[in-house]
């Protein structure tokens, strides 16, 4: 048997058919004294620490067990029917990823309500639509800021709550605005076993369980209907791929009830709210919620998580860091860049010889046991999602014992259609579908001549499954467009479908860069390319309508003052006059002519512009989840991608 049909035929207590508040209720009961969060002290003014549980002392985690979130969870959930929620209403969560976000989750959906989620980083404007396109009835915020936040559009909304979750001052007068201690409080009044059981029992598979709004790249947001068996049947498909069966090897990392994981990405994504919280807590694991992303380092060294889910920009950052520490002194910046290079041709051997191996080890010795150890020193298994992972720092982290497995997904499948297995990894693709998820290709909207692959077939991936949404918000007209006569849902991604299952992803239909001489370029591949780049931070790549590629390229501003220091070179201080200095866009050309090596002529960049800011979701450049947005980097940048095509 392989291990894909031993996949399809594992069954165990984690995969069912249940409810998201029974998968976790089942899980509590089977992991009651283990491990179920780990919370930081010093961050937050929470308000269930008055009354739920102890304060963790700052800077440190603390940690409480299945049986005391179960009794958080059950509590809050009587507290929220006591505020006044009902089966079906909606409720927002409007919160940075934590604890209580987590909490707030499985008491809501315990109470037969319908979670709809909100970005931090919304600006009231955008709240309003989060909260009165789902028409929501009540929401919980993070804090007073956020509050404010909600306060600002409420004339337009028709809330019956709004719920905080650190502690507020000044609203006495507001019997709708309530903390999350006072909910538990209530909650801990009213709380009946028989009654939550009920309204758990009432809740079928079928029912809606949350809407997730798109990220909106382009357009305005559209909510995703994802149902109580959308998630289970997702949280089933994943547990088969990463579960202890017993046809894996004991060097075969897998995702059980010893994991620890670290959760920083946003739970208002249905990338973190699956695979690092529905699949976490079905599985028994213990999940940790880092301080920010900002704190990474810090949080895995004490935390010391075996696990962990990200997205290709955060794994991009973290490698930058390791590589500046390492570029301290000149003798560790090229032990460190000796070190990489033998673990990728250690990656890359079929078979590597004895020379090979003592290398390897010594380079492990060395470089990668400190980075390993810089980040917990448990490290077993990263997940990458979210977007496309350059398969050169993909071989980066396994080289250095830090194997990701990347994977691919949309919020309309909850997410997961496929990811690399962690026994049979193939570093450069998105792994092949979840066991029950269906993927073909539909050749007819892709140049078949740009995309050739022999062997397989490239096109748009169609997918179908439990997991598939139901459809968009109040939007049938979007709905029926998502989807093919046959029922397939329209992912809008071209991808590479190899004869052994295997996916390869190429890029969204809609970035596809169409040049003016018929040829098309996606535009992914060739900015992945710059994923390891010391030069480079960023790279947007342009040229629709025009005769060639060109692109938009964030230097690595750190990285080019060392090395101009080194070159005795004196660069003016002013970030604009950076970019356009001579010497700093000849330095960085030889980088554009490296990347350019390992692409067809007509996909090399022939030009590029340096632009004197990162692509930030805080200056509306990336979207919450860390895409780029490319209609605003261009306007933003609008005289710089002129200058590119100036003098054709």
């Amino acid at each position: 048997m392989n291990w894909l049909d031993a996949e399809r035929e594992y069954e165990d207590e984690v995969i069912g058919e249940t409810t998201l508040a029974r998968l976790f209720e089942d899980s509590a009961e089977r992991n009651a004294n283990r491990p179920a969060q780990k919370y930081k002290g010093g961050i937050y003014e929470r308000s269930l620490t008055d009354s739920a549980l102890p304060a963790a002392t700052p800077g440190e985690f603390r940690t409480i067990s299945y049986a005391e979130m179960r009794d958080i969870v059950r509590t809050l959930s009587a507290g929220f029917r006591e505020l006044g929620v009902e089966t079906e209403d909606r409720v927002g969560l409007f919160s940075n990823t934590r604890m209580e976000w987590a909490q707030c989750d499985f008491a809501l959906l315990g109470a037969g309500a319908v979670v709809t989620t909100v970005y931090t980083s919304s600006s009231p404007k955008q709240v309003e639509y989060l909260l009165d396109d789902p028409d929501a009835d009540g929401v919980v915020v993070e804090n007073e800021e956020l509050l404010e936040n909600v306060l600002e559009v409420e004339d337009e909304l028709d809330l019956e709550f709004i719920v905080s979750m650190d502690e507020i001052d000044g609203y006495d007068d507001r019997d709708d605005i309530v903390t999350l201690g006072e909910v538990y409080a209530r909650g801990d009044e009213a709380f009946d076993l028989e009654a939550y059981e009920a309204r758990i029992e009432e809740t079928e598979p079928d029912d809606l369980a949350s809407l997730i709004y798109t990220s909106g790249t382009t357009g305005q947001p559209k909510g995703v209907q994802l149902t109580h068996g959308n998630f289970r049947s997702n949280v089933n498909g994943v547990r088969k791929r990463f579960a202890p069966r017993p046809d894996k090897g004991d060097d075969v990392p897998t995702l059980d009830e010893g994991a620890v994981a670290m959760s920083y990405l946003p739970l208002a994504h249905v990338f973190e709210r699956t695979a690092g919280h529905f699949v976490m807590f079905a599985s028994g694991a213990c999940v940790a919620y880092a301080e920010s992303p900002d704190t990474l380092q810090e949080d895995f060294s004490i935390v010391g998580p075996s696990t962990a889910t990200s997205v290709p920009r955060v794994y991009e950052k973290i490698y930058d860091t390791i590589r500046e520490q390492a570029s301290e002194s000149g003798v560790k910046e090229r032990i460190f860049e000796w070190a990489t290079d033998v673990g990728v041709e250690y990656q890359l051997a079929d078979s590597p010889g004895p020379i090979l191996r003592a290398k390897q080890a010594l380079a492990d010795k060395l470089v990668f046991s400190t980075v390993r150890e810089a980040l917990g020193g448990e490290i077993e298994l990263l997940i990458s999602g979210g977007g496309s992972l350059s398969p050169e720092l993909c071989r980066l982290y396994h080289a250095m014992g830090l194997p990701i497995y990347e994977g691919y997904g949309l919020t309309e499948t909850s997410p997961v259609v496929s990811t690399n297995p962690a026994d049979a990894v193939e570093i450069g693709t998105i792994g092949p579908p979840l066991v029950n998820v269906d993927v073909k290709v539909d050749k007819t909207v892709a140049d078949q001549e740009a995309f050739s692959a022999d062997p397989g077939e490239v096109g748009e991936l169609l997918v179908k499954g439990p997991s598939v949404t139901q459809g968009y918000w109040d939007k049938p007209g979007a709905t029926q467009g998502a989807f093919t006569e046959a029922g397939w849902f329209r992912t809008g991604d071209i991808v590479h479908l190899r004869p052994d299952g295997y996916l390869e992803f190429r890029d969204r239909i809609k970035q596809i860069i169409v040049l003016s001489t018929g040829k098309n370029v996606a535009p992914g591949p060739l900015e992945d390319a710059f994923a390891a780049s010391e030069v480079v931070e960023q790279a947007m790549v342009v040229g629709d309508g025009e005769k060639f590629i060109g692109a938009l390229l964030v230097p690595n501003t750190n990285h080019i003052r060392e090395w101009a220091e080194k070159e005795g070179i004196d660069l003016p201080d002013d970030p604009e006059e950076l970019c356009d200095y001579d010497r700093v866009r000849a330095y960085i050309q030889e980088e554009v002519d490296r990347v350019n090596e390992s692409f067809e002529k007509h996909e090399t960049i022939k030009r590029f512009e340096l632009v004197p800011q990162e692509f930030t979701e805080e200056n509306d450049m990336l979207t919450p989840t860390m895409k780029k947005k490319r209609r605003v980097i261009l306007e933003r940048f609008e005289d710089r991608a002129a200058r590119i095509y100036a003098d054709d």
